[in-house]
């Protein structure tokens, strides 16, 4: 009877210490996620949009929109170094 005792017994601890081990884990896990959202690191994927339009990108925008003619289009680039 006291052999039964104490095997249900450090099966339990046994169960308990996994289940802190796995909770400790993902705290840990979700701490490091966090700072490394903060910090950008997340952020400098090539599949991300840019937060703003560069002037050349606005440039191509007018120009594929009608707005100036090829000309214009190809003086402005010139003049942006391109």
């Amino acid at each position: 009877m006291m052999w039964a005792n104490m095997m249900g017994g450090q099966g339990c601890a046994g169960l308990g210490m996994l289940g802190m081990g796995i909770f400790w884990i993902l705290i840990i896990a979700l701490i490091f996620m966090l700072i490394w959202r903060v910090l950008g690191y997340g952020h400098n994927c090539s599949h991300d949009t840019p937060l703003q339009k560069t002037a050349l990108d606005i440039l191509r925008e007018h120009y594929a929109a009608g707005e100036m003619g090829r000309g214009e289009f190809q003086q402005k680039m010139r003049d942006f170094g391109v």
